[in-house]
């Protein structure tokens, strides 16, 4: 697949950790721990294997004296692990003071994520927050102001309800709110350049769990605005219905070109991995054509013609086998995240479906004659039959990956 290019919002370059947000890079994929981050073991796995999924940033709970003194062991365990995805903490209520008391914990994160309506009232509000500024502009580090519809700043509503209330042209409810949270992001982001942070690092958020609402939200971040822009709906929900909320209102920035990075904030269903929520972002970003992660699976949805589910077999298993093969083959071969493979069930779009495939399988429907002709790059190589078709496509897959996407030692050597 192309990448195709969308004419992005300008923002501002930030730097976390080796990762750039903004200032035209590629929309970044981040994730989240859903461990007791005091449990440096299973905080450590679960990082390892959100960043083989491919999650470019990774955030991590610190809400405790307990999980801020695991932080430094976490980063330490990873880097012995090679993995050096930047962690980012994830700070409520009493932020300042674990920062303050592990530095170690301060140092170690390349990203503290603030939220302006959980840090305090009035004068210790302020306080805080300085306090928090203070420490990033000490240890350099990116702050992301993470306003969220579940904890707005309280003292703002209000004085913003007051002031609507006495004006000629109140604003609805619901575009009052809207008005509140891009007010709540853009004052924070201000106090914080005040207080030393630089615009190149400071990333905004305004996650709500409405798709109308979080689009209009950030459609005025964008237009009042240059900082980077974190985008995700809050609360999405959990199977389908947070797939299809999520990509309904990140579809539509991301097309606008608005969002330097995205999370999708998955309810994992029970026993489910949560790595969902990654590859879930990836394929929104592959599939408008943004970036791609690994070699995407074309398949029939099967009808009347198609009464055998081998081929949805099939096409599951390749697709399974790709993206477990993609941590090796994104450093061996590159280029390779961007093939494409057809898994076909019948004769009416099967061969010409894996024709216009990198390579492609068509699968003999009801009633066909019981064999799969193989197509690569849009000639016919082979004709499979029996009881080892699904084995002997995937040795074919495996094969056009070595013939066809230089090894990376021979890249890195013809240079």
């Amino acid at each position: 697949m192309l990448e195709i290019s969308v004419n992005r919002h300008p923002t501002q370059r930030v730097l976390v950790g080796h990762v750039i947000l903004g200032g035209g890079a590629p929309v970044v994929v981040q994730s989240m721990t859903n461990t007791d981050t005091a449990d440096v073991a299973a905080t450590v796995q679960q990082v390892v294997d959100l960043a083989q999924a491919g999650s470019e940033l990774v955030r991590i709970t610190v809400n405790t004296t307990a999980a801020a003194a695991a932080v430094a062991p976490i980063r330490e365990a990873l880097d012995r692990q090679n993995c050096q995805v930047p962690l980012i903490g994830d700070f409520h209520f009493n932020g300042h003071k674990l920062l303050q008391r592990y530095p170690e914990c301060a140092q170690a994160l390349a990203k503290y994520r603030i939220n302006p309506g959980n840090v305090g009232r009035g004068a210790s509000r302020d306080e805080k927050f300085a306090s928090m500024i203070e420490l990033a502009c000490r240890y350099d580090k990116a702050v992301r102001i993470g306003v969220n519809w579940g904890s707005m700043d309280q003292e703002l509503v209000m004085r913003m309800m007051d002031e609507n209330a006495a004006s000629a042209r109140p604003r609805e409810n619901d575009r009052l709110m809207r008005e509140i949270m891009v007010v709540s992001a853009l004052e924070n982001a201000r106090r914080a350049e005040e207080l030393g942070l630089g615009r190149e690092r400071i990333v905004l958020s305004c996650k709500m769990s409405g798709v109308q609402d979080l689009i209009g939200v950030y459609r005025e971040l964008a237009k009042r605005s240059d900082y980077a822009l974190h985008l995700g709906l809050t609360e999405a929900g959990m199977g389908s219905k947070g797939i299809v909320a999520s990509t309904a209102a990140l579809a539509v920035l991301l097309q606008e070109g608005v969002g330097d990075t995205i999370r999708i904030s998955l309810t994992p269903e029970p026993g489910g991995s949560r790595t969902q929520e990654v590859i879930v972002a990836q394929e929104i970003l592959q599939t408008m054509g943004l970036r791609s992660f690994t070699p995407m699976v074309v398949a029939c949805p099967g009808c009347g013609r198609t009464s055998s589910s081998y081929f949805q077999q099939l096409a599951q298993d390749i697709q399974n086998y790709l993206r477990a093969q993609m941590p090796l083959w994104r450093r061996r071969y590159p280029g390779v995240e961007r093939m494409s493979v057809a898994v076909m069930g019948c004769v009416v779009n099967g061969p010409g479906e894996s024709k216009h495939a990198n390579i492609g399988i068509s699968l003999p429907g009801t009633g066909e004659v019981p064999v799969a002709p193989v197509y690569e790059d849009g000639e016919k190589t082979v004709t499979l039959k029996g009881e080892t078709i699904a084995q002997e496509f995937q040795m074919i897959v495996q094969r056009y990956v070595e013939t066809h996407y230089a090894r990376k030692e021979e890249t890195d050597l013809a240079r």
